[in-house]
Formats: structure tokens, sequence, C-alpha cells
């Protein structure tokens, strides 16, 4: 076995492991996609009006079926 000097060494194993860390951080920055993402062209654009509308209805009938079966 020829002997290297330590210097050498260590440098070749110092870039061999940078490299096996830098190939899958890159790999994972590069597909890194929402799964719920929306093509842009496609969103529904929200008015003023769907902001602010009041959604909550305390007297609907599921509501108050959910707090009579709850008993709350």
């Amino acid at each position: 076995m020829s002997e290297q000097k330590p210097a050498e060494r260590r440098g070749f194993l110092h870039a061999l492991g940078l490299a096996a860390v830098a190939a899958p951080a890159a790999a994972s920055a590069a597909e890194e996609v929402r799964a719920d993402a929306v093509p842009p062209g496609t969103a529904r654009k929200e008015g003023r009006s769907d902001r602010t509308k009041a959604r909550y209805q305390a007297g609907s009938a599921d509501v108050q079926a959910f707090y009579n079966t709850n008993r709350y």
C-alpha cells in the first residue's frame, strides 16, 4: 500500500463528505412543490364581499343538530 500524505487524504475525505451532503439538498430543493398548489391562471379570485360575508349561522339546522347531539 502506498503511503499518502495525511493532508491529501483529509482533503479527499472532506470533498467526499461535502458532495454527500450537497447532492440530496440540491435534489430536494429542485423538486419542492406543494401538494395543494394551484396553477396561477386557474386560481379563483375572491372578491371583497366573499371575504367579508358571514359564514357561521347559529340558527342553521346542522349547527343546532351538533349542539343538541353534544349537549352544549
